[in-house]
């Protein structure tokens, strides 16, 4: 069982963390580790405000705060921070809207638009209408980014879904590999000591090196 999921459920938040680094994703969902730093503790305190409110309405608009969702056809289970949904005619609504609200900027990789189609998957599948599209909120720019559910980030999601159950039923974390952009900004830096290896790969190579010197030297 995976910790922190139901059996045969992985946590959908996972898939953030798999897309940011699989090193990363295995040290939490694997071997249970996991340090706060700045952003993420500012990340928590955002998830934390954004929950505590309470569903509310408008015309034509009604919200869900912390909404539990999950899909079996992806074998994922979560949590939206706010739903949208707007007012249609009949028992169907007009359209469904996951907001994901995270704690900085957009980036360029495409991590929080893959956890965000997957809320948007989930909900398709529990309420048998289809999310076209959804939004991410960010905090530090405080905009809101529309993202089209499109086809190929609905099977850019559904590999990363593949991905992510294969890495934990393996049950092995990758070694780590250090990458400027990616490592200086994550909170288990000093737990994950991806320069480790590359520190022991320059001393086995210096070895060798020193050993192939010696024996020519005879």
């Amino acid at each position: 069982m995976v910790p922190g999921s139901e059996e045969g459920y992985a946590p959908l938040s996972a898939l953030q963390h798999l897309i940011y680094c699989e090193r990363q994703c295995a040290l939490i969902h694997l071997e249970g580790v996991w340090i706060d730093n700045r952003r993420t503790a500012e990340g928590n305190v955002l998830h934390a405000r954004v929950h505590e409110e309470t569903g509310e309405g408008r015309p034509g608009l009604r919200i869900a705060r912390g909404l539990p969702v999950a899909s079996e056809a992806l074998g994922l289970i979560g949590q939206c921070d706010v739903v949208e949904f707007h007012v249609g005619t009949g028992s169907h609504w007009r359209a469904i809207v996951p907001v994901e609200y995270k704690r900085g900027r957009s980036k360029s990789h495409e991590a929080d638009r893959i956890q965000l189609c997957a809320q948007g998957l989930c909900l398709e599948e529990m309420l048998g209408q289809p999310v076209t599209k959804g939004a991410l909120f960010y905090g530090e720019s405080r905009r809101r980014e529309v993202v089209e559910l499109t086809p190929e980030l609905r099977r850019a999601t559904g590999e990363a879904a593949r991905r992510l159950h294969g890495l934990l039923a393996g049950g092995v974390t990758p070694p780590g590999v250090y990458r400027a952009g990616v490592c200086r900004g994550c909170s288990l830096l000093e737990v994950c000591l991806p320069r480790r290896r590359e520190a022991l790969g320059q001393a086995s190579v210096w070895f060798a090196e020193r050993i192939e010197r010696l024996l020519s030297e005879e």
